[in-house]
């Protein structure tokens, strides 16, 4: 499986991809290519242009306009946020200055598109003050006959060269409203995949636990019995040695049973419990019972086969702690709970239990945990299975 990353908390800027993917209707080609085309009208039309006088003066303006617009390229990271409003005014500065110098062309169309970029560049308050100033400045130009060219421009033209300001702020929204969609995509995206992980994980999990149940306590009892048939050969004991091939007999035969429980619940979404529960305690043979309390009814794939699990282990470890006592399994039903109790008496014979993996407990209390219930497990102090031991599991719901 391909690593995940962990989501940006809610409010976060956008992540790097979503701030480089393009926005759907600001294609970054067609703004260039509008942006040469201003250049190269303004290099063709506006006069005079040379290499002295006022020709000189248009050319300097006019390269610095075009610089100014051709700066709308640059990458949008924290050096071009401060740089921004200094080369915005200077680029405002140069175009109303451009309109004064030049006798004719389109000298003005840098200030329009100037403007436009200044609202897609800047803050909202920021962009609307700078565009004014562009407004004011160009329009008092043309106005007051600023500077030595002879123009016949009217002068609302130049008043009107702060409103593309609008459609910059306007594109400018867009793009957020956009980039923060895809970074909201994005992070559903990797929750999702996080999820997903997890749920795997807790199958991993669950089925770890399965494997337990049926391998630990029965691979351990079967390798204690034959460890003890190593040490009777030498003895000479046939009769003590058959009794343990006996027993390594009987544990294998009582371990495929577990693993054929296991395997049926692992391959079926739903078991009917107390029809599961019967069988599974028919088939220990131990003097064993079950007893249902309340009005059963149908409990979630999950509830069911955990609790399976559960009465699962604790018949097996009734079986080898105490061989020979009665076994009692007790499932209730109530109005907000479910119940499941196994208890055991005391032994009739001795034990098989060798050290155990203590991943029994542990195991209960995983399941128990998963379905917010709880489990308790001791010896039993009182009653016909004094000096026993009893497990119970309480799951709401």
């Amino acid at each position: 499986m391909p690593p995940t990353k962990t989501p940006p908390p809610p409010g976060t800027a956008p992540s790097p991809e979503a701030r480089a993917r393009p926005v759907p209707g600001q294609d970054p080609r067609v703004q260039w290519a509008l942006t040469l085309a201003v250049v190269a009208v303004g290099a063709v039309t506006i006069r005079p242009m040379g290499v002295s006088g006022q020709g000189l003066a248009v050319a300097v303006l006019f390269v610095i306009n075009a610089a100014a617009l051709l700066a709308r390229g640059l990458p949008e990271n924290a050096a071009t946020r401060r740089f921004a409003p200094v080369w915005l005014t200077g680029g405002v500065v140069a175009a109303a200055a451009l309109i004064g110098v030049s006798s004719s062309g389109t000298g003005y169309l840098f200030a329009f598109f100037l403007t436009g970029h200044i609202g897609h560049r800047l803050e909202t308050k920021w962009a609307l003050a700078l565009a004014g100033f562009c407004s004011a400045l160009c329009a008092g130009v043309i106005y007051f006959d600023l500077g030595p060219g002879h123009q016949q421009l009217p002068w609302v033209l130049g008043l009107a060269t702060g409103a593309p300001v609008l459609v910059g702020i306007l594109n400018r929204s867009q793009r957020q409203a956009v980039r923060a969609a895809i970074a909201a995509s994005e992070s559903a995206e990797r929750a999702a995949r996080a999820e997903a992980r997890t749920a795997v994980l807790s199958e991993r999990g669950r089925i770890a636990r399965d494997v337990h149940d049926v391998l630990a306590h029965s691979l351990a009892g079967i390798n204690m019995q034959l460890e003890l048939t190593d040490a009777l050969i030498d003895t000479g004991d046939l009769e003590k040695v058959r009794e343990a091939n006996s027993k390594a007999h009987a544990l294998v035969k009582e371990s495929l049973k577990q693993a054929q429980w296991t395997v049926h619940a692992l391959r079926e979404d739903a078991l009917p419990l107390v029809e599961s529960l019967t069988a599974m305690v028919e088939s220990a043979g131990r003097h064993a019972g079950l007893t249902v309390t309340g009005t059963a009814r149908e409990l979630p794939a999950r509830v069911t086969q955990n609790l399976l699990r559960i009465a699962q282990e604790a018949l097996t470890n009734a079986a080898r702690h105490a061989p020979g006592g009665a076994v009692g399994v007790d499932l209730g039903f109530a109005a907000a709970s479910t119940t499941l109790r196994i208890h055991n008496g005391p032994g009739t014979r001795p034990g098989n239990a060798g050290p155990g993996s203590g991943m029994g407990l542990i195991g209960m209390r995983e399941r128990v945990a998963l379905l917010n219930g709880t489990v308790t497990a001791g010896p039993v102090t009182e009653g016909p299975d004094r000096g026993g031991w009893h497990v119970e599991a309480v799951i709401p719901g």
